[in-house]
């Protein structure tokens, strides 16, 4: 039966891209396909896998085409389902490996997870009595997840705890937001950060605007930085959020004219009038792209941070069989501008890894609303340019889990400093008593002394920091400890993310020229 399933799994992608001119041929293309597949069947040294021999052969197919046309096994399928419906079926918690631990960052409040009382810094060593030591985050996520109502078993190591923690957990429907983290950045300027583009998207957005107007937000930081896209519709939503009625967002064009088609935007008076900036980087792809395009394009906000992916394609999902489809690349898009934003692929290698930029005279040029000068060829460029810069130290303790696991520690008062810490909800820290005392307020930073007590906290993990990349990397180890002792005291990974984002240099740019965005809503 197996073998039937892969065959006409291979069958039915030929057809997919089978021209008309060759259909005479198909049943000679049948039969040796059939006859191939006896002949490795019969040969192979061990028992062949006909469903994987049926999934390579699309995946090898496909990778002739474009980088963006893909194979959507049922679990990879899955994954995409959810994350556009904005629910998945698990148990509600955020992973992260760090080495070869599995670490649970936070349990989701309300979640199985919560309620069985799992806890950030949990590691996860065990899933259905296999080991987590050599599966990547991704793949764990995969198996975590599943069909609402079946269990998953899973083993904790719990620190301070001498017996591992064996829980039988039954999944249910978790939300899975695409706009987590929203709030104000000082009196008058608000901060959303959009994860990916869900069919919920517009709407958490819209929900997201409300309280922070109501919190008396008058301008806006859009962060779209790692966003790898999503939804098409939702990011044309989006934008039409910030346009005039009758402004165009995006334009596609196919080979098969059933895919062209122009979208501008369809509602007013909803926030036309809000200054904007939009923070973008090379992790910006697709959909951010669309809504950052159409805002640039139409002189509506600013862009800054680095030059985005580049993907101006398209594609549209066709079913091959029950839980198995391909996203198949079907049109380009454009920019209200006209120009196509993108990259060259014809060396996959350098596309993915390598972003040569193509030389400007080979380039598409367009022009916004006023007149600015925009490139196609090269993803979006930022009006303003700020480099993500990661000091290797810095990115290798991220690795390591070593500010996450040190702000833990510090919590749960295991540090020489965090045992005379003054927590939020023990008083002011003004008494006699907590006058040196490291204090959690609004004043709260790190100071040389949390420097000193993390540089033990690497000794005792024995996590090289030194090299003189401690010194070279410090402003940064200052704003991640920083991020992380206040996700950790306060039990909250928003506070957090404030605190981290308040001195983000992207964001300290996009605050120096909102004056400049606020200008554009006054020209003509």
């Amino acid at each position: 039966m197996k073998r039937k399933i892969a065959l006409f799994v291979v069958m039915l992608s030929v057809l997919l891209v089978l021209p008309a001119s060759l259909e005479d041929d198909w049943s000679r293309l049948v039969k040796k396909m059939s006859n191939l597949i006896t002949m490795i069947e019969d040969n192979y040294y061990q028992d062949v896998d006909h469903e994987e021999m049926a999934f390579s052969s699309i995946r090898g197919m496909l990778q002739t085409l474009d980088p963006h046309s893909y194979f959507l096994d049922p679990r990879q399928l899955m994954v995409m389902q959810e994350d556009y419906q904005g629910k998945y079926s698990g148990l509600g918690i955020l992973i992260q490996k760090h080495d070869t631990r599995l670490v649970v960052i936070s349990p989701i409040e309300g979640t199985p997870a919560y309620r069985l009382g799992i806890r950030s810094g949990d590691v996860i060593s065990h899933i259905n009595g296999e080991s987590t030591e050599n599966i990547s985050s991704y793949d764990a996520m995969l198996i975590l997840r599943g069909e609402k109502g079946t269990t998953v078993e899973i083993t904790i190591i719990r620190a301070g705890l001498d017996k591992p923690i064996h829980l039988t957990i039954k999944r249910e429907e978790i939300p899975l937001f695409s706009v987590p983290y929203a709030f104000l950045l000082n009196d008058d300027t608000g901060y959303i950060f959009i994860r990916n583009f869900a069919a919920t998207t517009t709407q958490e957005f819209k929900e997201k605007m409300k309280t922070l107007v109501g919190q008396g937000m008058t301008k806006l930081i859009l962060d779209m930085r790692g966003n790898t896209g999503g939804t098409f519709a939702e990011s044309v939503k989006l934008s039409d959020e910030f346009l005039p009625k009758g402004k165009k967002i995006v334009s596609i064009r196919g080979r098969d004219s059933t895919f062209n088609r122009e979208f501008a935007a369809l509602s007013g008076k909803q926030y036309e009038d809000i200054p904007l900036v939009i923070l973008i980087n090379q992790g910006t792809a697709s959909a951010p792209e669309i809504v950052s395009g159409a805002i640039k394009d139409n002189d509506r906000g600013l862009i800054v941070g680095e030059d985005s992916w580049g993907k101006g394609l398209v594609q549209t999902v066709f079913s091959l069989a029950d839980n198995a489809a391909i996203a198949l690349t079907t049109a380009k898009y454009y920019t209200p501008s006209g120009i196509s934003i993108q990259r060259d692929y014809s060396s996959f290698e350098d596309y993915r890894y390598y972003r040569p930029e193509a030389p400007e005279e080979e380039r598409q040029v367009g022009y916004t609303s006023g007149g600015r000068k925009v490139l196609g060829q090269g993803g979006i460029s930022p009006d303003y340019t700020v480099t993500d810069d990661f000091k290797p130290l810095t990115s290798s303790l991220l690795l390591k889990g070593a500010f996450f696991g040190y702000a833990r520690n510090f919590a749960d008062r295991k540090t020489p400093l965090s045992k005379s810490a003054v927590f939020p909800g023990q008083g002011n820290g003004k008494t006699a008593s907590s006058e040196q005392a490291i204090v959690f307020d609004g004043r709260f930073s790190v100071n040389d002394r949390i420097l000193d007590d993390f540089k033990l906290y690497l000794l005792e993990e024995k996590i090289d920091f030194e090299n003189g990349g401690f010194v070279v990397a410090v402003d940064q180890i200052r704003q991640w400890l920083g991020r992380e002792l206040i996700s950790s005291v306060y039990d909250d990974i928003e506070l957090g993310i404030r605190f981290y984002m308040q001195r983000d240099g992207t964001v300290r740019k996009a605050l120096d020229v909102m004056p400049e965005a606020e200008n554009l809503l006054r020209s003509p």
